[in-house]
């Protein structure tokens, strides 16, 4: 592609919270394109950009998506992203390759925190942006008075290029304020009449117009002194100056329509082409000089030296790992080699590709501006930056995210758990925001993500791809023991076999220590009571009697141990004599020191409507919550609270189902804090059994 055709081309995200229809409408302007050849459609499962096995069973985008269309000479990339919580990391960081995006409303179900979410980080990263109203012809209400709230919570100012015509069952079209012109439409395949605003809707098309106009010229100095002074704006000035501020962001055009019908579509493609940035519009790519960390800036120019960076890694089952990145600059082919200055190496470009949903279209040469995929680099990551070796740069590398739920894994068999680990890493390797590892109190196999359904979502992957079955469970709650009282005993260990005996003897205080000390171990030992070579075997006792506990297994904690008195044996002593002896005085001492169960407190933070808020409270009462504020965010309430873990691992499902999949929330550890007593005998209960069934298992064995 040369220089000149680089304003041709666009790179579109697709944005919008689960449920707002964004797919549809990717599958809306595929279809009017003409590059696919049937409407797509998610819930019968014919979607080209919802593919994946997972995403056609659960009828929800899990990753992004990438296809081409044609329009009018364009070259248009479509991005389709997830808008669900738990897989919103991947639409975030999709977002570096976007030259601008369509933003998908459904205005009669609000503003989720998805769609803040994505909107802030869209403003952070400076992409500009359509606003399109989908679902026009579902029950929306008065839509003009809906938008409202939500570019206020959005602090964005929205501009409408059009006015609905009709309503739900009735709506058939949109008057274009520009050129005052109506899109009529018939049917349900995209055809449509172009005609004069029908005259019921003059007079209301005006007073938009006028708005419009208005709205505009603010936003444009030569503009607004042209309106003051009583002069209207030509068409093509009013394109310009919409153009200029969606660009630098000052305006958001709102469009409106109905993909599954295809209305609106075709207008909706006119306004990508005609407002939203190409490579050429967007300006220089920053970096540094991984040598000395100086600023460089690259344009798109494909005569610049070669510099691409990677969004997106995706492990196709037929052609591999698949690194997808956009160029930023130069050009790229197969089998040129490339510098990664992040990690040093030298990487050997592979085919190239065009993705077009779940197929791929291999290309012979990518240039500034273009997204494709390259196959079975071996050591590149998302995040990584490729260069000309001769004129280094690094981007910025992938934003990073914590998980927020975690499940322990049980592999079904030896099979099972000898595919889990490699299936796993490969995964790793695509999604960012998986994270695995062994809980050393519990011992089980912890499996981290996004959300529930992220998890679940995993859990079928690694059995389709890498034929690894587990059992998803609850992990366990990693209780901790502490005491809250002090109290001093002796621990005394004598044997005689008929050789060398054992003999030790320790004097042990124990005292609580604040929340989050941990332990202290005080040696008081004066005139050779112990000698001074047993007193780390003494400690050493402690600790592990610690981590065994006391009531039910779980480690103790904050407690702080004084060595004050014992005695020796010249012979019979030793380190495992002392060691024993003061795992015993520990457990002596601890059983007059009062002591208790702790469990884990998380702090939650719920995003709900508001139609929901009374009932979450009320759940979050039933599972001994505690509300300590809300916020209002437009048509959502957010619920800060504090609620033990052992009352949350489930939570998704419930709050699904409370707020008709409408629910999002986000959870960390805040602190530990004594369980209720009722629930205490009850865990401790199920431990000794538990430990008792253990012993038999053995003993049978």
């Amino acid at each position: 592609m040369a220089a000149t055709e680089l304003d041709k081309l666009r790179n579109v995200g697709i944005l919008g919270q689960g449920g707002s229809g964004k797919t549809s409408l990717g599958e809306a302007m595929l279809f009017a394109a003409g590059a696919t050849q049937r409407l797509g459609k998610v819930q019968d499962g014919t979607s080209v950009l919802d593919h994946e096995p997972e995403e056609i069973k659960h009828h929800v985008s899990i990753s992004t998506a990438f296809h081409s269309l044609s329009w009018k000479k364009y070259a248009i990339t479509l991005i389709d992203t997830p808008g669900y919580a738990a897989f919103l990391a991947d639409s975030i960081t999709s977002m570096r390759a976007f030259g601008g995006a369509v933003f998908a409303l459904n205005p009669a179900v609000g503003l989720r925190v998805e769609s803040e979410q994505l909107w802030a980080r869209a403003n952070e990263d400076r992409v500009s942006r359509l606003l399109f109203v989908t679902k026009m012809d579902h029950e929306q209400g008065d839509v003009e008075q809906r938008i409202t709230p939500i570019l206020e919570t959005l602090e964005s100012k929205g501009v409408y290029l059009q006015m609905p015509i009709g309503a739900e069952t009735n709506f058939k079209g949109v008057v274009d304020l520009i050129g005052m012109k109506a899109y009529l439409y018939e049917g349900d395949a995209g055809k449509f009449a172009e005609a004069e605003v029908p005259a019921d809707l003059k007079s209301t098309a005006d007073e938009w117009r006028q708005k419009m106009i208005e709205d505009i010229c603010e936003t444009n100095d030569q503009l607004l002194e042209k309106f003051l002074d009583g002069q209207e704006p030509s068409t093509e000035e009013l394109k310009k100056a919409i153009r200029e501020g969606t660009r630098d962001r000052n305006i958001f055009p709102i469009l409106f329509g109905a993909p599954l019908r295809q209305i609106g579509i075709a207008q909706l493609l006119d306004a990508v082409i005609d407002y939203l940035p190409s490579p050429l519009d967007e300006g220089e790519a920053e970096g540094v000089n991984p040598a000395n960390g100086e600023t460089i800036k690259r344009a798109a120019d494909p005569n610049a030296p070669f510099s691409a960076y990677v969004f997106k890694t995706v492990i196709d089952p037929f052609a591999g790992k698949l690194s997808i990145m956009r160029v930023m600059s130069g050009k790229i082919a197969p089998d040129v080699t490339c510098y990664v200055p992040s990690r040093q190496v030298k990487e050997k470009m592979g085919h190239l590709f065009r993705l077009e949903g779940k197929k791929q279209e291999a290309v012979k040469e990518a240039v500034a501006g273009e997204i494709v995929a390259a196959a079975k680099f071996k050591d590149i990551a998302t995040g990584d930056t490729l260069c000309d070796e001769k004129a280094p740069v690094r981007y910025d590398g992938a934003a990073h995210f914590s998980p927020n739920i975690s499940f322990a894994l049980e592999p079904k068999s030896k099979a099972d758990e000898d595919k889990l680990p490699q299936g796993l890493h490969r995964m790793m390797e695509e999604d960012q925001t998986i994270a695995m590892h062994r809980d050393e109190e519990t011992r089980d196999f912890i499996l981290s993500g996004m959300g529930q359904q992220h998890i679940e979502i995993i859990v079928e992957k690694l059995k389709r791809k890498y034929g690894a079955e587990v059992i998803l469970k609850a992990p366990k709650v990693p209780y901790k023991e502490t005491i809250r009282g002090s109290a001093s005993a002796q621990g005394r260990l004598k044997k005689q076999t008929g050789g060398r005996g054992q003999f030790g003897v320790t004097w042990l205080k124990v005292e609580p220590l604040p929340a989050g000390k941990g332990f202290e171990f005080i040696d008081q030992i004066v005139g050779g009571a112990i000698p001074r070579n047993y007193i780390p075997a003494v400690e050493k006792g402690v600790r592990e009697a610690m981590a065994a506990g006391y009531l039910a297994g779980y480690q103790m904690v904050d407690v702080r141990v004084t060595l004050y008195d014992g005695s020796y044996h010249d012979v019979d002593s030793s380190d495992m004599a002392f060691k024993i002896a003061a795992s015993m005085g520990f457990k002596n001492a601890v059983e007059k020191a009062k002591p208790v169960l702790l469990e884990p407190v998380m702090n939650m933070e719920i995003s709900v409507p508001d139609e929901c808020m009374g009932d979450v409270i009320g759940d979050l009462n039933s599972r001994r919550g505690k509300v300590l504020g809300m916020d209002t965010k437009g048509h959502t309430q957010v619920i800060k609270s504090r609620v033990p873990m052992a009352e949350v691992l489930k939570y998704a499902p419930d709050l699904r189902s409370i707020t008709s999949g409408r629910g999002e929330f986000h959870i960390e550890f805040s602190h530990y804090e004594e369980l209720p007593a009722h629930l205490a005998e009850k865990v401790i209960k199920e431990a000794k059994a538990s430990k008792a069934g253990e012993h038999n298992g053995e003993h049978k064995g």
